[in-house]
This record gives structure tokens, sequence and C-alpha cells, in this order.
């Protein structure tokens, strides 16, 4: 918090934020204002609620000071910067970005928010370092639904694969050190997004579809198409990486691409799931020679941004925002993922100086300290709010009467309506 803590003029939402993210990383069932406020000991949700809505501080200044924090602890020149976009079920019409479309959280069309994410992945840990809202052309192109929103004037339609692009080439500009960037289909089809990679001189494996073309001497061919030419011997067994289970071994081919307009190192390689036979398709680039052994850890670093999203969803309330402006929308996530850096970090310095057997335990037979177990120690060991039954009771008191009031407004809405 002292990283942060210059980014706040006055003394009442720095301390705010601090009480946020103790909150946040708090073992209640619900986070939100109302609850986060009962549990560090405020009357009423007012001063947290300032803090998101009104108070003056610049959450963008905040995300630089956690991208720092990351750097400085998981830093990396091998690093690989993850892209993944997340939904959020939400109800009503108001909410920044929400309309109904699909989100692989629920996996189907629901009204939901969807936000893409940039994700620090190293070879120490991982952790978010940036995030970006997605407005559907149904916002954009209704400028009074974007002023309710607080949408910056000069806010225009950006597709994901943007969004996606503009995050890396900030997280670059910078200063992050970095490699290799990854990401599913959404960004791997998107040639606009590899070109403005391979301009910056940062190697990508990139899922692409069945159906991506891929530039040959012959002329462009579907990738499974060119897949089904690859001879046996071109496979190779190779882990992408732990998981719970163990190792996640894959078959492996690497198809040299070729092409008169072509700089650097492109291939096409494809992953065979060694029981089903299923095929994935990566397009890759690298400026110098890479082999298939490094291909193969950058691909299974793409899973580093579920695991973020899960974590960071279920130990700091990174869905669980009642917000629905633009600015209130930004300092929640930011502060969010700040709460979840500090457990990953935390986790990251433990395992430093540990050299885990093959299944991941250490010397004395337990695995390395997790997010989850950190978040339950700092809690019980760090944190131990003990509130008096008076405060219970007047919290009690406190949500009534704004039900009540609440509710008194909707039924004088609702009479004012009637014909």
């Amino acid at each position: 918090m002292g990283r942060i803590a210059g980014r706040f003029a006055r003394v009442e939402p720095r301390r705010h934020a601090r009480q946020l993210v103790l909150g946040l990383l708090a073992d209640l069932p619900r986070k939100n204002c109302w609850t986060i406020a009962e549990h560090i000991g405020d009357a009423t949700p007012d001063g947290l609620q300032h803090l998101l809505a009104r108070a003056k501080w610049d959450a963008d200044a905040v995300r630089d000071d956690l991208r720092a924090y990351v750097g400085d602890h998981l830093a990396d020149d091998q690093a690989v910067l993850v892209v993944d976009e997340t939904g959020d079920l939400k109800k009503g019409t108001r909410t920044l970005g929400v309309q109904r479309q699909y989100t692989g959280t629920a996996g189907r069309i629901e009204n939901s928010q969807v936000a893409v994410y940039l994700t620090y992945t190293s070879r120490h840990g991982h952790a978010a370092i940036d995030r970006a809202p997605y407005l559907p052309k149904s916002w954009t192109s209704d400028p009074e639904r974007l002023q309710q929103a607080g949408v910056p004037d000069g806010t225009g339609f950006a597709t994901k694969p943007q969004l996606a692009q503009r995050m890396i080439e900030h997280a670059l500009d910078a200063g992050t050190p970095a490699a290799w960037a990854a990401a599913d289909e959404v960004y791997g089809d998107n040639p606009a997004l590899r070109s403005a990679l391979e301009a910056r001189g940062l190697g990508y494996v990139l899922a692409v579809s069945c159906s991506h073309h891929v530039p040959t001497p012959a002329g462009p061919v579907r990738a499974d198409r060119l897949a089904k030419k690859i001879p046996r011997r071109a496979w190779q067994k190779l882990s992408a990486g732990r998981g719970a289970k163990g190792h996640r071994y894959y078959d492996w081919a690497l198809v040299a691409i070729t092409a008169a307009h072509l700089t650097g190192h492109h291939h096409l390689m494809v992953r065979r799931n060694r029981t089903t036979g299923e095929l994935a398709y990566y397009r890759c680039w690298s400026p110098h020679p890479a082999p298939l052994a490094t291909l193969v850890r950058v691909a299974g670093n793409r899973w580093t941004v579920e695991e973020m999203f899960q974590s960071s969803k279920g130990l700091a309330g990174l869905d669980e925002h009642q917000v629905r402006r633009w600015d209130s929308w930004h300092r929640w996530v930011t502060l969010a993922l700040l709460a979840h850096a500090f457990l990953a970090i935390t986790a990251a310095r433990e395992r430093q100086g540990h050299t885990p057997a093959d299944d991941g335990t250490s010397p004395d037979g337990l695995i390395p300290l997790t997010c989850n177990e950190i978040q339950r120690l700092f809690i019980t060991l760090v944190v131990q709010p003990v509130h008096d039954t008076a405060h219970r009771l007047g919290w009690s008191t406190w949500r009534r009467r704004h039900q009540a009031r609440a509710r008194h407004s909707h039924y004088q809405r609702q009479a004012a309506l009637q014909p």
C-alpha cells in the first residue's frame, strides 16, 4: 500500500483504499462496499463508495504502480504477456458495457460485461498488470448512454485485439521485460495484432482457428489441411507445463511458414491430444530461431491467465463489484488486481530458493504455499477484525433502513408511471 499512497492527495481516500484492499483479501462470502464496510468496522459504506465514485485519484496511475510492483518481483527477460477476456454476469442495461453477448464464464450468450486483461507470466509466477473494458457497438453508437456511464469523451469502438494491442504496447513502452505474447483464437486470427507484435520485436505463440489460412509458396492453405500433411515422425511428446494432476503432455509438430513478404521466423505449431487426437493450432513468430520446446512453453503459459481469473475472482473479488460507471469500474478492478498481485508475489517469494520434486512437493513433504493458503494465513494471523454486538446490530438497522428507502422509491416511481 505504500507504493500507491502518493496517488491520493488526502488521507481519507488513502485510508479507504487500504481498507478496501484488506476487505478484498478478507474471507467474505460476498465482497461489495456494504459487506466490506461492515467487515472493516465502518458504520456505513459511504467512505468506500466515495472512494470509487467521487474521490480524486487516478486509477491508471495506480495501474502503473501495480505493473511496477509485479515487475520488481516477477521480472524475467523471457516472460510472456498473456491476453484474454472474461465476462461477468450482470443484470439491467446501465452497467458499463453490459449487453447480451457470449461469455466463457457462462458458456453461452448472457447479459454480461466483458473486459480484456493482460497477465505477466514468468518463471517466478504470474499476475495481471492491466485491464480494459470492452464496449460493444451498441454502447459506442449511443452518446447519451456513454455520458450516463461517465465514459471519457472520444472513446470509440475498439475490438478485443485492439484493446490487447494497446495494453501490450503500453507495457512495453513502460519497460516491462518480456520476450513473448500468447493468446487464444480471438487474438491469433487477427492479422493487425500479429503485425503490431512483429513490429515491436515481441515473439508470439497465438492460437488460431482450424480455418485459419497459412501462407505457403503455393498460396494460402487452411491450418487443418496443412496439419494432415505432417509426417508421423515429426510429432514430439512434450509437456506444456504442470497441471493440478501432473504434467500436461501433448504431441506437438512444427511447420515452417515461408513467403516472400515475411520477415523473421514464422511457424504453424500443431498440438494433438494424446487421448482423443483433437488438434489445436498456433501461429508462431520470433525475431530469432526458437526451438519447439520454447514455443511449447510459451503456449503452455497461456493457461496462466485462466488461473489468474479463477484466483482473482475467488480470492480478491474481481467480479463482485456493484458499480456502473467508467471510473468506478477501473478503480475497483485495479485495487482487486493489486490485492491478487500481493498474494501472487507472496507465493512467488515463498518459492524462491526451493527446488520442488517432480510431483511439486518440497523436501519436507509439503507443496509450496498457494494463494489460497496465503490468504487464509494473512487474514488469520495479520488481520483479525473483531466487532462487538452493537456494530453488528447497527449494520442490520442501516441495511433495513436503506432497503426501506429503496422500496419506497421504487413504489413511487411505479405509481408515477401508471396511466
